[in-house]
């Protein structure tokens, strides 16, 4: 039912004809002498309350057919609220250290330092809105171990970063000698004029740099879940030659046994198996808190963690929590016959009730199979879920390695990647590895202030970041930008549950885990942030402030 208030007719249909008459006014001689617009009437005020549509105010009285100037007519498209509006207080300039709103987000101007690229092919930052009712992010001198792989890199900052761009000869052969003779580089706090350190360019050079197995220039070989759509089209000879696959993976379980061996010995650190279905992180003795070998599978099936069961490998679901009660460990030997009699007991006392009622022949019981399939409901319901991440400790470590090289499923049957071993990624040589780089450019910023535009500088690297190159290049950044950067993180997801925290049995001894550590390769200052237990859990890096030397981000 229509509310009807005296005085106001909601019979304004036209606005561009209202639109092109106030023009028409304004260009009139008396416009400028045009009384100010009137106030809103009490009929319109309570127009506007009872919700009837809006309409311009009507024109003076005089106006109607005197001589006198015609009154200024409201713009129906205004605000209906008369009251003068406060003056915006002006935005403050974007400082490199902080996040940037996320409405700020189509201010930026994004300009190409190479030629030939377009700026709108680069994703801007997804800037974090800094609200009252967010949670303060974490402050600190160092980043938090992250064990995700990233997959870019996209670093902000007022100062620019030419020194990242064309590397000399000798300063690119140097990088390659000090990460194949693991040459520790020790930068000052803050370096003056980045663009004329030799030092800091060998060292960008060093930290780009990662060992894959296989390695084939045509094909992208990271990520591997989900990448059947970027390898279509590719030349795949191995795809239907047996006589190939064969090969390829002789070479692969060479170049897998050879890892392992390095990382039992502590030589490599740590290191990814990237398979179309599933990504394993094997870590050495001493990382992540643990004191022995420690693998994370994930995602898991109820199949894969079936077979692993057949095989005897002991696992634990780390996320898996059962009625409240601790992690369930699962293996060879996780059900005793004895338990298995008992439940069987609770299945048939569990309907004893039927027989009280009389009614037993007139409902029918669920059967056994019924039954079992209800059980394990939950472990098909977690299956490609973070919560079916599966940690494997110990000797068990071992018998992964066996499970997975004598694994026919690990390899895909059909599709793009039918026949492609597994990637193998490592921070350091191993047999059959090939040395690769990842991407570096420089991107030109500029983002709206009060004064006009302001330039910020970019740095975007690509490929597969492991963490000990998040950490070299964000310690870098620290001393080339003068304390002050912002990055955005772009994690690989199915890696991001990496960072679960482990059950400890005991402390370590730091001095004793350094030690027998030093000869992996990774910086110490590296070495010392891989040997936190992670607190990131079921989360990821994603937004990096750094302010005064200061850390600040958000997961």
């Amino acid at each position: 039912m229509d509310v009807s208030v005296p005085g106001y007719s909601p019979s304004f249909k036209r606005p561009p004809a209202v639109v092109r008459l106030r023009r028409r006014r304004a260009r009139s001689p008396g416009a400028a002498a045009s009384p100010p617009a009137l106030l809103e009437p009490a009929p319109r005020r309570a127009a506007l309350a009872a919700g009837l549509p809006r309409r311009p105010f009507p024109a003076a009285s005089g106006s109607a057919g005197g001589d006198g100037p015609p009154a200024a007519r409201r713009n129906p498209f205004a605000r209906l609220d008369n009251r003068p509006q406060a003056p915006a207080e002006p935005p403050d300039a974007q400082t490199p250290g902080t996040f940037l709103d996320s409405n700020q987000e189509n201010d930026l101007v994004w300009e190409e330092m190479l030629p030939g690229r377009n700026a709108s092919e680069l994703h801007q930052i997804p800037h974090v809105s800094s609200s009252k009712s967010d949670s303060p992010s974490p402050q600190s001198t160092e980043l938090p171990v992250d064990w995700s792989i990233k997959t870019r890199l996209l670093f902000t900052s007022s100062q620019p970063f030419t020194w990242a761009d064309h590397l000399k000869a000798q300063e690119e052969a140097q990088g390659l000698v000090q990460h194949c003779r693991a040459t520790e580089v020790t930068l000052p706090q803050s370096i003056q004029d980045p663009r004329l350190s030799t030092e800091l360019r060998c060292a960008f050079q060093q930290s780009l740099i990662y060992w894959i197995h296989p390695a084939l220039s045509w094909l992208p070989l990271f990520p591997r879940i989900g990448a059947d759509r970027k390898m279509a089209g590719k030349t795949s000879p191995w795809s239907n030659d047996e006589t190939l696959q064969h090969i390829l993976m002789n070479d692969w379980s060479m170049s897998f046994t050879s890892l392992y061996n390095l990382l039992k010995t502590k030589l490599c650190p740590f290191f990814y198996v990237c398979t179309y279905q599933f990504t394993v992180l094997f870590r050495a003795a001493g990382l992540a808190g643990s004191d022995v070998i420690t693998a994370l599978v994930s995602p898991t099936t109820r199949g894969l963690r079936e077979a692993m069961k057949n095989e005897g490998i002991e696992f634990s679901l780390p996320l898996l929590e059962e009625n409240g009660r601790k992690k369930k460990v699962y293996g060879a030997s996780m059900r005793p016959v004895e338990e298995q009699a008992i439940s069987e007991e609770d299945e048939e006392e569990s309907f004893s009730w039927l027989e009280e009622m009389g009614v037993q022949d007139k409902i029918k019981k669920p059967d056994i199979l019924s039954i079992k399939l209800r059980k394990e409901k939950y472990e098909v319901q977690m299956d490609h879920r973070p919560e079916s991440v599966v940690l494997v400790k110990g000797i068990n470590t071992f018998k992964l390695l066996n499970f997975l090289i004598n694994c026919k499923s690990l390899v895909a049957t059909s599709g793009a990647q039918a026949g492609l071993p597994p990637t193998l990624l490592a921070p350091a040589a191993f047999r059959g590895a090939t040395m690769q780089m990842l991407k570096a450019r420089t991107v030109n910023v500029r983002t709206q202030a009060v004064s006009g535009y302001q330039d910020q500088f970019s740095l975007e690297i690509t490929g597969p970041v492991m963490p000990h190159a998040l950490h070299s290049v964000t310690m870098m950044l620290r001393s080339s930008q003068k304390g002050s950067f912002s990055a955005a993180l772009y994690p690989h997801e199915p890696t991001i549950v990496f960072n679960v925290p482990l059950p400890l049995d005991k402390a370590l001894d730091k001095e004793v885990v350094y030690k027998d550590l030093a000869n992996c390769g990774l910086h110490p200052k590296t070495l010392e942030q891989l040997t936190q237990v992670p607190l990131l859990g079921k989360s990821s890096l994603r937004n990096v402030a750094v302010n005064d030397y200061i850390y600040n981000w958000r997961s």
